[in-house]
């Protein structure tokens, strides 16, 4: 990131939201066999499906409020909301509040994310965006590998206290964020926001939604994502049923005196922790080197990466064969994580980053709807067949990234040609 200057903003939330995410992975992946085993598979199942659709409500609510109120005053009140619902969770003795803190808290994540990133993307310059988002991403992920193996004791022996020690860690960071976090929406928009009536501000904002949606670039990217994310998702999903079901018991490494010999449900632990720690450690390195990319072939490389990884899976159940596989998706994850941000960062007006920040969570939340099709189809095709699935949405994500930056550079050219002779 040669040339930028990490400021106080940046400071205070890389600590802050590397922090809590640790936290946060040692409750988050228990908590559908903790609703499991309080309320029955079947309708925690169910249940389960609401989040991610009310998270949509609240990214665009946030991105709209971000863009109309300011970066500042929505991540604080997303901050707030999340720390009020831990709260609630850990003083609660119903399992229905229980369920309804674990919505607030996701709600409360969803509204506070755009107008983070739209924060970033004010502060940052153009040339530095993919390196800071992969430095958040390496941050944020490191309590993706630590906090499921802590996790795995404190969620189910100290419940209470480990959700009293989330909340009081989001308490310091709102106090953090509102002594030492300054304002950076662009000037001349909080000036206009300044002079409108509410009514016509929040008007005059989901009509730019109503916008954004007409933006055929901008759909047809977020189409392409869907697609693309697709095979990445199976890693929660279809390849721990595969796994399980499919590849016997072996040893980790067959050579030596005392082999450490792995089940099938601790291989996938090993594998998805062999992820997480390759995301950590690669995702710095990989964005550097790939830094003088084009988005375009960063998507198209990275789609291929995490959908051919994902199929070869299906080829053999050789341990150490299923690890390349892993080296493979996890790359493709990797490439991809900063320059999706990025993309929509230079893409989006000034004046409405917020909105299309949100709205470009839609490719993610749609995409964990679609991707438990695989889990469906698996009690009907073989194993081949569905790994055959994924391959086809991985090329057909390709194929609407050509078809996207062919539209791209035609409509970009005309202005390019126009900025020209202008000056």
């Amino acid at each position: 990131m040669e040339q930028f200057s990490w400021d106080s903003n940046m400071k205070v939330r890389l600590v802050g939201e590397g922090l809590f995410n640790l936290l946060f992975w040692m409750y988050f992946p228990f908590i559908t066999v903790y609703f499991g085993q309080t309320l029955g598979l079947q309708k925690a199942g169910l249940l389960m499906t609401l989040p991610p659709l009310l998270s949509i409500l609240g990214s665009l609510v946030g991105g709209n409020l971000a863009d109309t109120w300011g970066r500042r005053p929505v991540m604080l009140v997303g901050t707030f909301l999340q720390m009020s619902m831990f709260v609630l969770f850990a003083a609660s003795t119903s399992y229905w509040i229980d369920y309804i803190a674990f919505i607030g808290i996701g709600i409360g994540a969803a509204f506070y994310r755009p107008a983070s990133s739209a924060m970033i993307a004010d502060i940052v310059p153009e040339r530095a965006l993919r390196s800071v988002f992969a430095t958040f991403s390496t941050v944020n992920n490191i309590g993706a590998v630590l906090g499921p193996v802590i996790g795995a004791v404190f969620f189910f022996q100290y419940r209470q206290t480990l959700l009293w020690t989330c909340a009081g860690i989001l308490l310091l960071y709102l106090l953090a964020l509102y002594f030492m976090m300054y304002e950076t929406v662009p000037l001349e928009k909080k000036q206009e926001d300044v002079t409108s009536s509410l009514k016509h501000s929040f008007q005059k904002r989901w009509n730019g939604y109503r916008i954004i949606f007409q933006d055929r670039v901008f759909m047809l990217y977020v189409l392409a994502g869907i697609f693309s994310l697709f095979p990445i998702m199976q890693l929660d999903l279809y390849l721990p049923v595969y796994l399980i079901e499919q590849i016997p018991a072996q040893s980790l490494l067959s050579w030596t005196q005392d082999p450490i010999r792995l089940t099938s449900q601790s291989l996938f632990g090993w594998l998805v922790g062999f992820n997480g720690l390759l995301f950590v450690l690669l995702i710095l390195p990989v964005t550097n080197a790939l830094k003088h990319w084009s988005e375009k072939r960063l998507f198209i490389v990275s789609t291929l990466f995490a959908g051919v990884g994902t199929f070869l899976v299906g080829m053999s159940s050789n341990i150490l064969y299923l690890f390349f596989c892993t080296v493979l998706f996890t790359l493709g994850e990797i490439i991809r994580t900063p320059v999706t941000q990025s993309f929509v960062s230079h893409y989006a007006p000034k004046q409405a980053r917020g909105q299309f920040l949100a709205a470009d969570s839609l490719q993610n939340t749609l995409g964990k709807t679609l991707a438990p099709l695989t889990v469906y189809l698996s009690g009907i095709l073989s194993p081949i067949s569905i790994f055959g699935v994924i391959l086809f949405f991985s090329f057909t994500g390709v194929g609407l990234y050509l078809w996207l930056f062919r539209l791209y550079e035609t409509l970009r050219r005309p202005k390019l040609e126009d900025n020209s002779q202008t000056s």
